[in-house]
């Protein structure tokens, strides 16, 4: 990052209204393309109502992140307010906890959003595997996502060693273009009359289902996994500092983005089991769409359809894979990572991260199953959460932050919203995506979320003792810990330069 960039955001511009709020989150929907087949497996047909509840889930959240954001503006998102929230007044000892808290959140949240990049590779080859059989014949469908991998991963990578140029105007239209597969998909099999609700109807929860511990323990696994989509759409929270009236403009944009994200999850998931049935979805986990568009649209419909939307996953890639290199340049000049992580080449490109983030997410695609990498990836989704929502409880009952401006306010008593919904992150949701996990894969999802996160504790400890070798003190911001836009791996990005 230049000084140019980092003098920018020091200084943000109350410059966008709702309307361009909720235009960053438009992404978001296509978040539940690998969950399709995963949740009707262990809840059958109430998958639709894990999705709206979720949905509702992450109002209540975003309220809290959204105050957050328009009191502490400096804050780098979620991490961010952890970090500033939880810091040690006056630091005297060798290491600080709260930069240590801050710096967790952040990686969790990078490990939360980065495995978009495999998730959507594995979908990508799924999607093209399904679409044309005569692949199948040459290649097995790992190995057909292994190369949608390289290909994309390399052609992301290419493209932008040279930097962007009006990236953010372009996500914003890159992330509303990428709806309209999505679109047609929900809302056609309605319209020809596909759709069977008796499927839906019949199927509500599997037949064995008991409410035992087993059971509830599946659920919280399951709404861990349902957020890691449905609660994704903070985006239009934590960006509150930029509203030009965040009074106003705070609560139009989370309610509209909510209101759209609660529409297409339930549409999405009603639309495929009311065509397929549940026993249809689970037939075709990894691509219940196409035999959804092949339905409704016949051969040569279904393929354009679906096309268009792998042109979507491929789009969702490259946004995640940019923001993610960026959330951990930003945690390297921060001084939670090593300072090599923070290189960039000549045209500002944080190249290092982006060969780093590669190379992992590649890795990844060994797990061979989206559904895996997605439970992992929730561990850290679920812990970033957790900690952010008790950040903002403690940000209202401590006495240093009583005082504030908050230019957008939740409602009374929220801090118990908050505080309810970071006890069901953590512990409840944790434990329950560990014991789901446990159930589908073994131990091999649910291990690979641990070592991630626990990496960062050593990797923050070496940071820490490397930077008091060479100057005497604590790694201290390279870009004074304001920039508030680059902890998101899914915003829009803009100039790099």
């Amino acid at each position: 990052m230049s000084e140019n960039r980092s003098d920018e955001v020091d200084h943000l511009k109350r410059s966008i209204d709702w309307k361009q709020g909720m235009a960053i989150a438009l992404g978001v929907p296509l978040l539940i393309l690998p969950s399709l087949g995963y949740l009707p497996l262990y809840v059958s047909a109430a998958a639709i109502v894990i999705w709206g509840l979720s949905v509702l889930q992450g109002f209540m959240q975003n309220a809290a992140y959204a105050e957050m954001a328009t009191t502490f503006p400096k804050a780098s998102g979620l991490p961010g307010f952890a970090q500033h929230i939880f810091r040690t007044e006056d630091h005297q000892g060798k290491y600080d906890k709260g930069k240590l808290i801050g710096g967790f959140t952040a990686w969790s949240y990078w490990f939360g959003w980065s495995p978009i990049l495999a998730i959507f590779a594995i979908l990508v080859g799924g999607y093209l595997h399904g679409l044309f059989p005569v692949l199948g014949e040459t290649f097995t469908e790992y190995q057909l996502s292994l190369l949608s991998g390289v290909v994309i991963f390399s052609a992301v990578f290419a493209v932008n060693w040279f930097g962007l140029k009006d990236g953010a105007t372009l996500g914003y239209v890159l992330a509303a273009f990428s709806l309209i597969p999505l679109v047609i998909l929900a809302l056609a099999p309605f319209a020809t009359g596909h759709v069977d609700l008796a499927n839906v109807t019949n199927n509500w929860l599997p037949a064995d289902w008991a409410w035992d511990l087993h059971h509830v323990l599946i659920l919280f696994g399951v709404f861990a996994i349902a957020q890691w989509s449905a609660c994704a759409w903070e985006t239009a929270a934590i960006y509150g500092p930029e509203y030009k009236n965040p009074s106003k403009d705070v609560p139009k944009a989370l309610l509209a983005v909510g209101i759209i994200c609660f529409l297409f999850f339930v549409l999405v998931q009603t639309a495929v089991i009311g065509v397929l049935g549940v026993d249809g979805v689970l037939a075709e986990p990894v691509s219940p769409l196409i035999p959804v568009a092949q339905a409704v649209f016949g051969g040569a419909g279904s393929m354009i359809a679906i096309m268009m939307l792998i042109f979507a996953m491929i789009l969702i890639i490259q946004t995640a894979y940019l923001g993610s290199s960026r959330a951990m340049h930003s945690m390297a000049t921060e001084g939670n990572l090593p300072a090599f992580f923070g290189r960039t080449n000549r045209h500002g490109t944080p190249f290092v991260a982006m060969v780093v983030i590669g190379i992992f997410n590649l890795i990844l695609i060994s797990m061979g199953s989206a559904a895996a990498i997605l439970a992992a990836s929730a561990i850290g989704y679920t812990c970033a959460n957790g900690i952010s929502l008790f950040a903002y409880v403690r940000a209202r009952k401590h006495p240093s932050f009583a005082n504030l401006d908050r230019p957008f306010e939740a409602p009374k008593g929220w801090k118990n919203v908050a505080l309810t919904f970071g006890l069901f992150n953590v512990p409840l949701c944790l434990v329950g995506v560990v014991y789901l996990n446990s159930l589908e894969i073994g131990w091999a999802s649910t291990w690979v979320g641990f070592i991630v996160l626990g990496l960062y504790i050593p990797i923050w400890f070496y940071t820490q003792h490397r930077a008091r070798r060479s100057t005497g003190t604590a790694p201290a911001s390279v870009s004074s810990g304001h920039e508030a836009q680059d902890n998101d791996p899914r915003r829009p990005v803009d100039v790099i330069t």
